[in-house]
């Protein structure tokens, strides 16, 4: 089988490396074209995955679009030469575009309900669409839902071992407390019009206190803040996430990545996820604030009573092994869907529909 990923995103790099390295094991070709978006390429070249470039970050809606069309016709180009069977990737619309224009088979995976304009230029050409149990939407006939997250296709122990040399290299042992705050860029097409954090110095004054703050940003914040600014390697991320007392995030993958690791995790955002509302209410893992006016307040809040809790991390590792208790291993559902797609596909339909009589 002949298959073209498309990275979008760096989080997709994650999503889908674990992927490409089974299904080469398995005897499978493949071509992975990426966007240069943020840390994606950096990300590519950590793990030695081969990947063409195609298309930059367009900015606001005309600039996302403008973006989209350009990225439509390079990756249209590549995949007549190619000639994949099928063609995948994450919320992608060049993948699903393409691949209905060369008669090949589009796989898109989606965990994000609110991303109205990719939805739109997304689903309709699209040949399935697999997103969690979670998620809240119902897409039709194309859906096809799994019993796990995004962030288990690299973050489940069968594939990530943490590894606290990270630490050493910030003068952190792996028994102190210290606190993680993450910035985003908010230039996705789904970003448009949100925000979280709105005021970094206040926030890290009141949780220094409790443990040393380190903050990662994918914009520049302002200089005052460079003493707790961190740069790291793109692929380290979640080895300091995984030591982390706590994580107070403005970015849904990231919170979900520390649920997935069992590191608290507070999420501002004025928009709700399905799998992180199931991973605060099913699983405690995460809490969520949506409200502008008083996220802030309320996330430090949350964030200083957890800081005050002794056995904190033991807590969340026990929740963490009840969360992987119930989840699928994705990378193993992601393999063996595509590899005999559209086999699969039928029989998981044939399966909910049984469910849901």
């Amino acid at each position: 089988m002949r298959i073209m990923v498309d990275i979008g995103h760096p989080a997709h790099v994650h999503f889908f490396k674990n992927f490409i390295w089974e299904m080469e094991k398995r005897g499978h070709e493949f071509i992975v074209t990426a966007r240069d978006k943020d840390v994606a390429l950096r990300l590519l070249k950590a793990y030695g995955i081969e990947y063409t470039t195609v298309g930059r970050v367009g900015k606001g809606k005309l600039g996302l679009i403008r973006e989209w069309i350009g990225r439509d016709r390079e990756i249209y180009s590549i995949a007549r030469t190619f000639r994949p069977d099928i063609l995948t990737g994450i919320h992608n619309p060049c993948v699903a575009h393409v691949a209905r224009l060369i008669g090949a088979k589009s796989i898109i995976f989606t965990d994000t309900e609110h991303a109205t304009i990719a939805n739109l230029v997304t689903f309709p050409f699209s040949s399935v669409i697999c997103t969690p149990s979670c998620f809240k939407r119902d897409l039709g006939k194309k859906q096809v839902c799994y019993n796990g997250y995004h962030e288990l296709a690299y973050l489940h122990p069968i594939y990530y071992k943490p590894d606290p040399s990270v630490l050493h290299g910030l003068g952190i042992k792996e028994t102190d407390k210290y606190i993680v705050i993450r910035f985003v860029a908010w230039g996705a097409s789904h970003d448009i019009g949100q925000y979280g954090l709105v005021d970094p110095r206040g926030i890290i004054s009141e949780l220094e206190p409790y443990g040393r703050v380190l903050t990662s940003s994918e914009v520049k914040l302002d200089t005052s803040l460079d003493n707790y600014c961190i740069t790291l390697p793109p692929e380290k991320l979640h080895d300091l996430l995984y030591y982390a007392t706590l994580c107070i995030t403005e970015g849904a993958t990231i919170a979900s990545e520390c649920a997935v690791l069992g590191t608290p995790a507070i999420y501002v955002n004025n928009l709700r996820l399905g799998y992180l509302d199931e991973q605060e209410e099913r699983y405690g893992l995460v809490y969520n604030f949506s409200n502008p006016e008083v996220a802030q307040k309320q996330a430090v809040g949350k964030a200083l009573e957890l800081l005050q809790r002794n056995d904190l991390k033991e807590e969340w590792q026990l929740k963490r092994e009840r969360l992987l208790k119930d989840k699928a291993d994705v990378t193993q559902f992601i393999s063996d869907f595509i590899e005999n797609y559209p086999e699969s596909c039928n029989q998981i339909r044939k399966n909910q529909s049984l469910q849901n009589n």
